[in-house]
């Protein structure tokens, strides 16, 4: 299967050291082989932040 789940978490929130928000998606590791990062809504901090791929 091409499509493997991945976890995404907040960049921002560890820096002000709050809670980080994480997000599962998933990718299709054939045609997206570099890390995911994407703006997604923090609730901690209430506002859009990057979030990168994690393990």
């Amino acid at each position: 299967m091409p499509r493997e789940i991945v976890t995404i978490e907040c960049t921002e929130s560890r820096k002000e050291g709050k809670t980080p928000s994480r997000y599962t998606t998933t990718r299709n590791k054939k045609l997206k082989t570099e890390k995911l990062a994407l703006k997604k809504y923090n609730p901690f901090l209430r506002r859009h932040t990057l979030h990168r791929e994690i393990k």
